[in-house]
């Protein structure tokens, strides 16, 4: 199933370690709808979206976690939003969302990662806001299986990466957020663009492992944002410069 075209599509940017997000000549992979399947190899384009919606509206019957593209949610009937990317394979990516208009709590403040229609997969909701606290930085890991995805994870680093900076708050021991009224378009100056670092785990259609995500893990969570000459600061660098 097609996403339905009464939902607005979010305009989508993405910022990928040594490409563009055009394709090169290395790419098999003709797909480019995120709910149909396809297998990959390395450097093939991926398309995939991200659906953001209140935390139940993921859930049938409020207990089954279901792929925004499947027909029995009703997504489209709550006016929903998407993003869509289309990162290159086992490449490290900074895909980033500009919430200068867009702001996540309106719509409900979750999101899930997707892609897929007869092996749909989908990442577990994750909390971005509520007019309360905001995060921004969140990693994401594609899993593969011969080339097949079969799973999406959200990366947590216990709050690692803002502990002791009174200006964040630890949501949950997993994540850090930033208070939402001190975002640029809600009364603040900070820049509360959602970033989300990207990376791939298992095996392409040729068994060649994806190596990305152990990468990441030696740079360690959120480590990217620092490689971007051109990309604004983290948001631990901007609260630094404001208090």
């Amino acid at each position: 199933m097609c996403l339905s075209k009464t939902l607005t599509l979010l305009l989508y940017s993405a910022v990928i370690l040594e490409t563009a997000v055009a394709l090169t000549g290395g790419n098999t992979n003709n797909v480019y709808s995120p709910c149909s399947d396809t297998k990959i190899q390395r450097s093939d384009g991926f398309t995939f979206g991200i659906a953001f919606s209140s935390r139940p509206s993921f859930f049938l019957n409020q207990t089954l976690l279901l792929s925004p593209c499947d027909h029995r949610l009703s997504l489209a009937a709550i006016n929903s939003q998407f993003s869509l990317f289309r990162p290159k394979i086992d490449e490290i990516s900074l895909l980033s969302i500009n919430t200068s208009s867009f702001f996540p709590d309106s719509y409900g403040g979750y999101m899930v990662a997707f892609a897929g229609r007869k092996y749909a997969a989908r990442s577990p909701p994750a909390f971005i806001a509520n007019s309360t606290y905001i995060v921004t930085s969140f990693t994401l890991v594609m899993e593969f299986q011969k080339g097949r995805l079969q799973n999406f994870f959200w990366k947590r680093d216990g709050c690692a990466s803002c502990k002791g900076n009174p200006n964040f708050v630890c949501l949950n021991k997993q994540d850090c957020a930033i208070s939402t009224p001190s975002c640029k378009g809600r009364g603040g100056t900070v820049d509360c663009s959602l970033g989300i670092q990207l990376a791939f785990s298992g095996t392409d259609k040729h068994l060649a492992v994806l190596n990305s995500w152990y990468e990441v893990e030696n740079l360690k969570q959120y480590s990217l944002y620092g490689l971007y000459s051109n990309l604004k600061s983290s948001l631990t660098s901007q609260f630094n410069n404001f208090f």
